[in-house]
């Protein structure tokens, strides 16, 4: 998840043509195909009527934004991240620009109750947001997943999905914040902000955003296409350790 700065800057939103939107309401095995089909043209797609309740979004992100707009002193409490916690720094290598901070936690309901002490005033109220939200995303992978399994034509289509509903699983959720622009008259368009261009290592990044734009994704031609923001979607990347354990080329 995404948490958006109270910034002035917008820009208009742009249409990237060919970006996969999936309805996850239609035919099941028409769904199944899409996403395949998706998977290895582009490794990326974004889904609509996911399932995930808007409320569930909502509370996560009012605590993401009460962290966030809290005195450095406070928030540094809860870090420094190692790997898990607050995270603060400058954004350096592979071309990435601009500052950032983030909470890192991993997925585990006894780690996140600990780690909600040192967060919010509020503990119990914030681990069961971070719980509710953990529970409906993961839900959300793992039906994606199995359509995956059931478009590739595998015998054991919960292949993938067993591995995030697996107790020992590594999921992590990370909720990014990128502080707003404190001298809007000076800052330039042209000059980016985040992350530069990499891929993940995990199974599926299952990303919620604001309504800023910024995500760009790569197609095979080389070209970099921006993908519309939209709160009501979720963005789904291919990662690295899905094309390894799927053993197929997804791009």
């Amino acid at each position: 998840m995404v948490v958006p700065s109270p910034s002035p800057i917008r820009s208009k939103k742009t249409k990237a043509v060919g970006i996969p939107v999936i309805d996850l309401s239609l035919n099941r095995s028409a769904i199944a195909e899409l996403i395949v089909n998706a998977c290895e043209d582009y490794g990326f797609f974004k889904v609509v009527n996911h399932g995930v309740p808007k409320e569930i979004i909502g509370r996560l992100e009012e605590e993401g934004l009460s962290f966030f707009a809290k005195p450095s002193s406070e928030k540094q409490k809860a870090g420094p991240a190692s790997p898990f916690g607050y995270g603060c720094k400058n954004i350096g290598f592979n071309g990435d620009r601009g500052e950032l901070e983030y909470l890192l936690l991993h997925t585990n309901p006894v780690s996140i109750s600990e780690r909600s002490k040192a967060i919010s005033n509020d503990p119990t109220e914030f681990s069961c947001a971070v719980n509710d939200y953990i529970q409906g995303v993961r839900e959300l992978c793992c039906e994606i997943l199995d359509l995956m399994g059931e478009g590739l034509w595998l015998q054991d289509k919960m292949v993938f999905s067993r591995m995030i509903r697996d107790v020992h699983s590594d999921s992590v959720i990370r909720v990014n914040h990128y502080p707003a622009v404190k001298d809007v008259k000076e800052w330039d368009p042209c000059d980016p902000i985040g992350f530069g261009e990499h891929s993940d290592p995990q199974i599926l990044t299952i990303l919620r955003s604001n309504d800023v734009p910024g995500l760009q994704i790569r197609l095979r031609d080389g070209l970099w296409v921006p993908v519309p923001p939209d709160p009501t979607e979720f963005c789904v990347f291919v990662g690295d350790a899905l094309e390894v354990n799927a053993n197929i080329m997804f791009y």
